[in-house]
């Protein structure tokens, strides 16, 4: 039989929306958020300009200042051969500040900057109008400080990017879900779909528990919430495919290849590459191996593995019990109490990204689990103190809060004493500091006025900052290690080494991994530990060599971006290490100055080799299989097309992956049949002593080889 409340609603519409707060805002809250946003500041710029960003999205920004054809695709090469793996609204952002301000890394980091600094105030303001000033501090302060985070930050991985619009969306939802509102769903849409065209499928993980929230909380009646839905899946649809639509309606003769599909197509793309292989394995995401080595073995337990669990696990107890008391006290709440509709979003943010991280078979770097710390920190800030109210008003709840605390500092110690000789004096001290603020809580449990009130406070601060003392040190670590984090740009961890993973953490602060230029020979996005990451194994796989290993070879000399002036961070054979496509400045200048014309300087077989050879050439270099290899960019009849029209003349072979494939395979045999090999003493002024085999080639060597082919070696 149907309520009378809900008679009402059908009836009379939705309830008037309950005045917002007028009560004056602590006079600590705006300094401390501001303190909190100066700390992210210093953390995600500080030693900026010394850190290695990844070549592979430095490479594409620099093709977009120089094309807008190549900025629109995302293609990796201003000539538009082929495009990155992801859509481009990442490397959009940062290719129109590039364009603005010069080609470089602050240029291209400053908008990064400023989306993580404004997810942080994203977060406190949905956290404060629901649970206060106090939760929203503590809220903005964890997901200042998680390590990952830090360390994606100071990057220029779309991942920055893609929290930050997924922030946005969630808290328009919430604030959707209070107000009873179209507009603010139609915002929240309109940002998902943003976020989709950033990393496509990752920016969907919490929609559902946006829908369920607004479907079972918001105040309008039930039918006008399901046709309000229906309209955001409609901006949802339109602001998350009109890439792919635009892309599909090029012909394929005009566009570049989209990097990362099987088939040259978006759509590919997003259910492939970046939609089901992420979790099964498979098309190019490696699969039966737990995410390609680089985040451990899958399973419920991978985020508190030796790899990431000093990235994002510090508090994640501290938000599983934050979640099931906030849940419990809501108890028979209003359908539409914003407490709840609050716990259960965020929750529901967390529990669905640590699912799919969690068993994820496809690629799994650590960085990707960025994406868990809004909601972790929201847990902390808005169930903590839910925690905290119930400590002092129940006696049945008196020990909750005191046992997530205490769990806290011993995950903490655990993660600390994991990393050997590493500050080998703050577990203890976190351990001290918890225990004599959990005994505070207790002695002063019952304050309401006065010196004993004040030293609750202190007592509850002190336990906030023993609980973040632990992911601080680690979030430190990457701005002072003075390489930008445990891998770079390859792939940013913070922290020392702890695990044994691909791309597993180190370096920053104490591990020493990571290379001159913030490489660590592993290749782009998915880099290795010592180069050990496999090619083929994920999106930005490849092994150290991928790509690379040019006749005179080694890095890229300097820095300089031929047409562009100074890469971005070190770029010393770019940031993501040395072997990879990286050619000597004398072979270099010999393709330029026989160029004659051609559109592309070189073709390489991988995105590695290419990346380098753009930033430390200025020129458009060819990637002829992509990331992993599995790109059939190249064919035998579209490279002989290309260089009857005098569009390329040079190609190397050898040193990438896709050399076992068919298409590869009959260009390979193509090129070495009708080429002719250059020489390294046509460009080189070593002699054969120096070079330990004079002007003999590097295919006659076994090294990979640079040919020369012209229209006349076409049949």
């Amino acid at each position: 039989m149907t309520s009378a409340t809900e008679t009402q609603l059908r009836t009379a519409g939705p309830p008037p929306v309950p005045p917002k707060n007028t009560a004056p805002a602590p006079r600590w809250s705006l300094p401390a958020l501001l303190a909190i946003l100066a700390l992210a500041a210093v953390l995600y710029s500080w030693n900026l300009s010394g850190s290695g960003l990844n070549s592979f999205y430095s490479a594409a920004v620099l093709s977009g200042t120089e094309s807008w054809k190549a900025w629109f695709f995302g293609s990796l090469d201003s000539g538009n051969f082929l495009t990155v793996d992801k859509p481009p609204l990442a490397l959009m952002v940062m290719g129109l500040s590039c364009r603005v301000l010069g080609y470089g890394t602050w240029q291209m980091m400053a908008p990064m900057i400023l989306a993580a600094l404004a997810t942080i105030w994203i977060l406190h303001s949905s956290v404060k109008r629901v649970f206060g000033h106090a939760a929203a501090a503590v809220a903005a302060l964890v997901l200042a400080l998680t390590p990952i985070t830090v360390a994606i930050n100071r990057d220029n991985n779309p991942d920055t990017l893609l929290v930050f619009l997924m922030v946005a969306g969630a808290a328009l939802a919430l604030r959707a879900t209070r107000d009873g509102r179209l507009l603010p769903l139609l915002g929240s849409a309109a940002c998902f779909g943003l976020a989709f065209n950033t990393k496509m499928l990752q920016g969907y993980i919490a929609l559902p528990a946006v829908f369920v929230v607004y479907l079972y909380a918001a105040r309008p009646a039930l039918v006008k919430r399901a046709v309000q839905l229906v309209l955001a899946g409609v901006v949802l649809a339109v602001s998350s495919l009109w890439w792919a639509a635009a892309v599909s309606l090029v012909p394929a003769s005009e566009r570049p290849y989209i990097g990362g599909s099987t088939d040259g197509t978006a759509w590919n793309l997003i259910m492939g590459y970046n939609g089901l292989g992420r979790i099964l394995g498979g098309e190019g995401n490696g699969g039966g191996g737990g995410g390609g080595g680089f985040s451990g073995a899958a399973g419920l337990g991978r985020m508190f593995n030796d790899i990431l669990g000093g990235q994002i696990s510090w508090l994640l107890p501290f938000a599983g019990i934050a979640l099931a008391g906030g849940l419990v006290l809501c108890g028979r709440a209003a359908r539409t109490d914003p407490t709840r509709a609050a716990l259960v979003l965020w929750g529901g943010w967390t529990v669905l990204h640590y699912l799919t991280f969690a068993l994820a078979e496809g690629t799994m770097h650590p960085y990707y689990t960025t994406a868990l710390a809004p909601g972790i920190a929201a847990l902390c800030g808005g169930g903590g103190v839910l925690l905290l109210r119930a400590f002092r008003a129940d006696r049945r709840w008196m020990w909750v809060l005191p046992l997530a605390l205490g769990v806290t500092a011993v995950w903490a110690a655990v993660l600390l004493r994991r990393a050997s000789g590493w500050n080998t004096w703050l577990w203890p001290a976190v351990l001290v500091v918890m225990a004599l603020a959990v005994a505070g809580l207790f002695v002063f449990r019952s304050g309401a006025s006065g010196l004993r009130l004040r030293l609750l406070a202190v007592s509850v601060a002190a336990a906030v900052v023993a609980a973040v003392a632990g992911p601080a040190a680690y979030a430190w670590s990457v701005p002072s290690s003075g390489a930008g984090g445990g891998m770079g740009g390859t792939n940013p961890t913070a922290g020392p080494a702890t695990g044994s993973g691909f791309g597993g953490p180190g370096g920053g602060g104490g591990g020493g991994r990571g290379l001159p230029g913030g490489g660590s020979g592993g290749p782009g996005e998915g880099g290795g530990q010592g180069g050990n990451a496999q090619a083929g194994s994920g999106e930005q796989g490849g092994d150290s060599q991928a790509g690379g290993g040019f006749p005179g070879g080694g890095m890229p000399s300097g820095g300089q971006s031929g047409r562009s002036g100074q890469a971005p961070g070190t770029m010393q054979g770019g940031p993501g290490g040395g072997g990879m496509g990286g050619a000597s400045s004398e072979l270099i200048a010999y393709l330029k100055k026989h160029q004659d014309g051609a559109k592309w300087l070189l073709a390489v077989p991988s995105s590695q080799g290419a990346a380098q050879l753009i930033l430390s050439s200025g020129e458009p270099v060819i990637s002829m299989w992509g990331w992993s290899g599995s790109d059939k960019a190249m064919t035998l009849a579209k490279l002989k097309e290309l260089v009857k029209k005098g569009e390329l003349h040079y190609v190397q072979l050898g040193g990438g992956p896709g050399g076992g494939s068919t298409v590869s395979s009959e260009v390979t045999a193509w090129v070495q049949k009708h080429g002719t090999a250059v020489q390294e003493s046509d460009y080189s002024n070593r002699t054969s002593t120096d070079s330990g085999n004079g002007s003999e080639s590097s295919a006659q060597s076994g090294q990979s080889a640079v040919y020369r082919l012209d229209a006349s070696d076409v049949s």
